[in-house]
């Protein structure tokens, strides 16, 4: 079964992003937040067969994160054909080929968002994805395609610790989607998305800049909802992505474009939380905005114990030689915090679990002091601080 024609519309995901969806953010946004769709940051097809090791880091995910997609990316089809049955055996609920990354060392290899240029490729591409999901649904197995049997002895160590089982409980055919851009150096979306359309991927999901554009400027929704005009009556589902701060954003969008749903990406960072205001966007749209979307505030409390349990599980997963990857995400946590800006400085040199509850039991012994009801002479009616609270860190 096709899981995206299940999902309530419109669907609200996390969306891929290099060097921060890894295992450990993506279980903290299903846990804390639980969007309707996750994404994997992108993988290199290459890295399978040259860095195995950390293509299976790369592809750790736990069950709360189902529905769980793979993001693979490069531009060699006979890699995504093998590269698709490495994604199906490790149980994925889905395969997605990024056709959108703007680095230049990925754009410079003819990978990412550099397929636009090169839409015989792209399709290629797509085709040997579906070919090798079909192969694999079929029996195929991955010593079938002379991969190294410690590579896969590896495979079913991942899936034994997830799920107990060394292989999927059945082989089953999962949908293939593809992540890209309205274009390269100008907007060419209606074009590229025709070529698109002509594979019939299950999902688009659309980014509203171009190559060149990066990350700079503001995302073109409208280039996006022309897309949708193009994908009408297709049966293929667009989502679009760019600039959604909150779900007032996200309701907006959909009202205005008409997409199937969205992926949020910057706003998550540091933020799980924002996902679950998405009931209420889609009782909104159901209403025609008949119902507040206004989020709930997170207590610093809450905010602090996701920020251990996520600096924890990033101990625990990549090692303290690689806890410096996590300094990013902490400091993505303490936006909104009283003296934010002092509190980031110290998280951002922090090396280990223990450091970052250190730092977070001073802070909010700092903070506390800071609150504390002043000496004051004494009167018939004392007065007391209304901000004094329970402690942050316990």
């Amino acid at each position: 079964m096709n899981f995206w024609q299940t999902i309530p519309k419109p669907i609200i995901g996390l969306s891929p992003m290099d060097g921060v969806t890894d295992a450990s953010f993506r279980f903290i946004t299903a846990k804390h937040g639980g969007p309707d769709v996750v994404f994997t940051e992108f993988v290199n097809v290459e890295t399978a067969f040259f860095a195995p090791d950390t293509l299976i880091k790369d592809f750790t995910y736990s069950e709360i994160e189902r529905p769980i997609v793979a993001q693979i990316y490069g531009h060699t089809p006979e890699m995504f054909y093998k590269v698709a049955h490495i994604v199906c055996e490790l149980g994925f609920d889905g395969v997605d080929i990024n056709m959108g990354c703007p680095a230049k060392k990925v754009a410079a290899k003819g990978s990412g968002a550099a397929l636009i240029l090169n839409p015989s490729l792209a399709r290629s591409i797509i085709q040997r994805v579906y070919q090798g999901v079909k192969d694999w649904c079929e029996g195929q197995s991955l010593s079938d395609l002379n991969i190294d049997p410690g590579f896969i002895q590896k495979t079913r160590i991942a899936n034994r610790l997830r799920t107990g089982v060394e292989r999927p409980l059945r082989r089953r055919l999962i949908p293939v989607s593809v992540k890209t851009r309205i274009g390269y150096d100008q907007v060419v979306v209606e074009e590229w998305m025709q070529t698109l359309l002509e594979e019939k991927p299950s999902v688009i999901s659309l980014h509203g800049r171009t190559l060149k554009q990066g990350y700079k400027g503001s995302a073109d929704w409208e280039s996006i909802a022309r897309a949708v005009d193009v994908s009408r009556n297709s049966g293929i589902l667009l989502l679009g992505n760019g600039d959604l701060q909150d779900m007032q954003d996200v309701y907006r969008r959909i009202s205005q474009s008409k997409v199937d749903g969205v992926l949020l990406g910057r706003s998550a960072q540091g933020n799980p939380w924002i996902f679950r205001g998405k009931e209420e966007v889609k009782r909104a749209l159901s209403s025609n905005g008949g119902v507040s979307i206004d989020p709930m505030p997170i207590r610093l409390e809450e905010r602090f114990r996701a920020l251990l349990e996520h600096s924890s599980h990033f101990e625990k997963h990549w090692g303290l030689q690689c806890f410096v990857g996590m300094r990013k995400h902490l400091a993505w946590y303490c936006r909104g915090s009283p003296r934010a800006a002092e509190l980031r400085s110290q998280m951002v040199q922090l090396s280990n679990v223990g450091e970052v509850m250190d730092c977070l039991r001073n802070y909010a012994a700092s903070i506390a002091s800071e609150f504390q009801p002043k000496e004051r002479a004494p009167s018939p009616r004392p007065s007391r601080s209304s901000m004094a609270s329970e402690p942050l860190i316990s």
